[in-house]
């Protein structure tokens, strides 16, 4: 009792000074991007929302959005002008109709799910039209969809060229002014195609149907990979790649195990003859393999693909670079890998993997028949008669039917690990050394890191939109990345030394050619290529910071005796962390962070020591991302509440004495009333069972996490931030989650949006918006100062003195409650039950990670 008068009366000061010490934050980060990036909020597209696909016109920077009922357009290049939209929307009767089928009314709109160029200056345009997909054309001179005689838009079917439902997963890729797509196939969304969608009604080929092809698919990405006469002297074709995560058939486990695909055909395929009539004879598929084989950890869910191929014409060139996740791992996990077209290629070439039905059992086939099946056609083959698809015997055809799936396997090593971040989209610009990698978080914010060979270093980390917002598009033009989520749009500067404002960001782009110049205080590119010694190491040495990227200098962090919280280690490279800290058993390692529960024993140094790439590519050094001095004083607020502020200490304990007289008064008050009322009338023994009182007990309903080996399962309270977002594991908190980047206090109420942040074509079609994000709660743990460094905003937790007092006084009133010996107190939480301040509903179990 007396705790709680005390929170209550401190509550309004701290809320005031989190809200100032959020400003500030806020103020600085806008501050630092606001000369370069330019955000369009959801007021600037005069309520238009759910934006899922990008297209983008290079030579005019015109930039077409599909979003839901609407088609916009956008100059790049003069964002402060409104955009231009076009209405295409379902009629009444339409979306009652698709109600009335059983879906919800929210899904049954027309949204605007393919944008593709087409000759003669139109787009090829098509929308999910309330469960019956329909595409149109959409002039750009006039900037007006082509209409009918009586004024109607003019729509051809979108059956098997658009998804039916908005979140499916779906991909499409234009070549040579045919569509080809992967998609689902029917209402009910349990068919899978990838087909040939335009073009003569007789080339119109797909799948076939059989879970040997396609089984349970998510569609990520496409490319169509075109070969210049003088690139290709054999005559080989060009080629159309698929990538995708299904449902693997090879694994004979009880579990259902996805793996990540890529599936390629061949631009001439026209089908068979008698087998596989209007499908396709050149369907083949392999497994892709984003795996460190160090620690045998394998990421086997793929969620974006980023093309690149220069020059144009040869696909020798050609590299895909895959954004993974696990499908084992229950927090929040990222990883980047490569794969190169010729590695593809030869797996292609390789040996096929079959299905003996006898016993279950994969097994290589041999011998294959000849020609071989599933290869494009070359000059060789048509100097053989076989001058089409058509042509080639059912032996053959009947092979690559039953045969799709490829022995071996694209195997990649990871370029990038981050754990306790979920990357929905991706995008990469190569550099002479390396690349860099644009990647948008679930969270609303842009991400660029730097890879170099096996190590990353992390750039810049940019919060555009708010926590609700996935980012779901991002295209680079002109040096700049337009990052789309459903409700927003960003330009930001993508490339260029300028973008590192400081000594230290300048030197982690070392590899970038970038160099600190002193005279200028400016970071400029630099014509001398880094040398074997000329690292970032050394570059970071360079600067005031005088710590180099493998010696970050010790923080110094102020804690409580038995404060419990989790020092974080930056772990870019997919090799294992440890840590150095003082002997005594009070840790627990998760990922690459460690727990840490504060005794007296180990205070002290706490360093995280990572394993990178050496300079072969083989080696490996050590590296030391983190090093941490526990120091023991009294529980403070810290930075959150001007830490270490001697007057704001002298506020707190003045107003906990008054929550103190305030307690004792009230203990006082319910007392007396309690002996007048038993003056009047008896109670019973068993009051409590008459339900009075209920909302103090905890609730056997009350909905509980799944168990897990997580921290959380073991009744830990923990306070982190992540992607610029603080999430708690308490049941309550102090500070009100106000998004991230400056896009505080928006609530879109009138949107609701689905989560999706991989559908293929515009992935992230929707998020939830309709969320309130000034939630005040009230700690039992309180975030303090933001003491380390950007990547996770760690914090220093305080904890009351009181928190432990409070704690035994409560289980000794449960000890009288269950013996019988405490009516006294009985009585007292009957009486705090009848007042209207203290009612409450149950508390709610701690969730495995939410945010605040």
């Amino acid at each position: 009792m007396v705790s709680g008068g005390a929170m209550v009366t401190v509550l309004p000061v701290l809320w005031l000074l989190s809200e100032a010490s959020w400003a500030a934050t806020l103020g600085g980060q806008e501050g630092e991007h606001n000369l370069r990036d330019i955000i369009l909020d959801p007021n600037k597209f005069g309520g238009v929302t759910n934006f899922s696909t990008f297209l983008l016109d290079r030579s005019s920077g015109m930039l077409f959005l599909g979003a839901r009922d609407a088609i916009l357009s956008v100059d790049t290049n003069q964002l402060d002008r409104p955009p231009r939209y076009i209405t295409w929307d379902v009629s009444e009767e339409k979306r009652k109709s698709c109600v009335a089928k059983g879906k919800t009314e929210v899904d049954c709109h027309n949204y605007i799910r393919l944008l593709e160029f087409l000759e003669e200056g139109r787009i090829y345009v098509c929308g999910t039209y309330a469960f019956d997909p329909q595409c149109t054309f959409l002039e750009l001179s006039t900037f007006t969809l082509e209409k009918n005689e009586d004024g109607g838009v003019k729509m051809e079917t979108g059956k098997g060229k658009c998804p039916f439902e908005p979140s499916q997963h779906y991909t499409a890729v234009m070549a040579g002014g045919t569509l080809y797509t992967a998609a689902t196939s029917n209402f009910l969304g349990t068919l899978f195609d990838i087909s040939r969608a335009t073009g003569p009604e007789q080339e119109r080929i797909r799948t076939e149907r059989s879970i040997n092809w396609l089984s349970d698919p998510e569609f990520v990405s496409s490319a169509y990979i075109e070969q210049s006469a003088e690139s290709n002297p054999t005559g080989d074709d060009d080629k159309i790649y698929f990538f995708f995560t299904e449902v693997a058939k090879e694994y004979d486990l009880y579990t259902k195990v996805k793996v990540p695909r890529v599936a390629r055909v061949c631009k001439s395929d026209v089908g068979g003859m008698k087998t596989l009539q209007r499908r396709w004879t050149t369907f083949l598929k392999a497994q892709l393999v984003c795996e460190d084989k160090p620690s045998g950890q394998r990421y086997n869910i793929l969620t974006d693909v980023f093309t690149i191929q220069q020059p144009q014409g040869d696909p020798s060139s050609t590299h895909f670079y895959g954004l993974f996740t696990s499908q084992w791992e229950h927090e929040e996990l990222s990883a980047v890998c490569v794969f190169s077209l010729s590695d593809i290629s030869k797996v292609m070439d390789g040996p096929f993997k079959e299905l003996k039905k006898t016993c279950d059992n994969w097994i290589n086939l041999e011998p294959v028949p000849t020609p071989r099946p599933g290869q494009c056609l070359t000059h060789a083959l048509k100097d053989e008669g076989f001058e089409s698809s058509l042509k080639l015997p059912d032996k053959v055809l009947t092979f690559v039917r039953d045969h799709p799936l490829m022995e071996n396997s694209v195997t990649a090593a990871p370029l990038l690990v981050r754990k306790g971040i979920r990357y929905t989209k991706l995008a990469v610009t190569q550099t002479g050394s390396g690349a860099v990698l644009h990647l948008g978080t679930g969270h609303g914010e842009l991400h660029q890191v730097e890879v170099v060979g096996q190590n990353a270093t992390v750039l810049r980390e940019i919060p555009l939109f708010t926590l609700h917002e996935p980012v779901n598009n991002i295209l680079l033009h002109k040096g700049q990345a337009l990052v789309g989520s459903p409700l927003s749009l960003a330009r930001v500067q993508a490339e260029g030394c300028a973008l590192y404002l400081n000594c230290e960001l300048c030197a982690r782009a070392r590899g970038l050619g970038c160099e600190w110049s002193r005279e200028d205080e400016a970071c400029r590119e630099t014509a001398t290529k880094p040398g074997p010694d000329d690292t970032v190491e050394e570059a970071l040495k360079q600067c005031d910071i005088k710590e180099g990227r493998c010696s970050p200098s010790t923080r110094e962090l102020q804690v409580s005796i038995g404060l419990r919280l989790l020092l974080p280690c930056v772990q870019l490279s997919p090799r294992s962390c440890r840590w150095e800290h003082p002997p005594h058993r009070h840790t627990k390692q998760h990922h690459s962070d460690l727990e840490v529960t504060v005794t007296k024993e180990n205070l002290g140094k706490y360093v995280c020591t990572c394993q990178e790439a050496g300079p072969d590519m083989r080696d490996h050094t050590s590296c030391r991302r983190a090093a941490y001095q526990l120091t023991l004083e009294s529980p403070s607020v810290g930075s959150v509440a001007t830490a270490g502020s001697r007057h704001v200490l002298a506020v707190y304990i003045l107003f906990f004495c008054a929550g103190l007289v305030f307690g004792v008064f009230l203990l006082y008050f319910l007392l007396r009333r309690r002996g007048i009322g038993r003056q009047g009338h008896q109670l019973p023994d068993n009051s409590l069972s008459s339900g009075k009182g209920r909302d103090l007990l905890g609730s056997s309903a009350t909905p509980q996490s799944p168990s897990s080996a997580s921290l959380l399962s073991e009744g830990f309270r923990l306070t982190e931030k992540r992607n610029g977002t603080a999430n708690t594991t308490t049941t309550t908190t102090l500070l009100s989650n106000q998004g991230n980047g400056g896009h505080h206090g928006n609530s879109y109420s009138g949107t609701l949006i689905h989560s999706n942040p991989s559908n293929g074509h515009g992935n992230a079609l929707y998020s939830n918006s309709n969320t309130s994000s000034s939630s005040l709660k009230f700690p039992s743990e309180i975030s303090a100062a933001d003491m380390l460094d950007g990547r996770t905003g760690e914090r220093e937790r305080v904890r009351p003195k009181g928190g432990e007092q409070e704690s035994e006084e409560g289980d000794k009133v449960d000890e009288g409650l269950e013996d019988g010996s405490g009516e006294g107190i009985k009585g007292l939480v009957e009486e705090l039950a009848t007042f209207p301040i203290f009612k409450s509903s149950a508390p709610l179990a701690r969730c495995e990670e939410s945010s605040i």
